[in-house]
């Protein structure tokens, strides 16, 4: 079961980035995995949202590691998006 649209809605808020690099790669991921998203993959999502787009960009070129190891599996499903 997925999300509820009013969550799905706030989260592809949340994904908008000031940097497109990272808005690009996020709005991608949301539109081919919005549906099989659930309540419980939000909080490690949510971190990585809650970077600032330089760590996240960072994050997602390989460049840093992902801040928790809670989140990595989320950078692997980004990069793949």
């Amino acid at each position: 079961m997925g999300l509820p649209a009013q969550e799905l809605s706030r989260l592809r808020w949340r994904c908008r980035r000031g940097m497109l690099e990272n808005d690009l790669i996020l709005a991608r991921f949301l539109d081919a995995e919005a549906q099989n998203l659930n309540a419980a993959d939000l909080p490690a999502l949510e971190k990585l949202l809650d970077l600032s787009d330089n760590q996240l960009w960072d994050i997602l070129a390989g460049r840093s590691p992902a801040p928790d190891p809670s989140t990595q599996e989320w950078v692997e499903r980004l990069r793949l998006a």
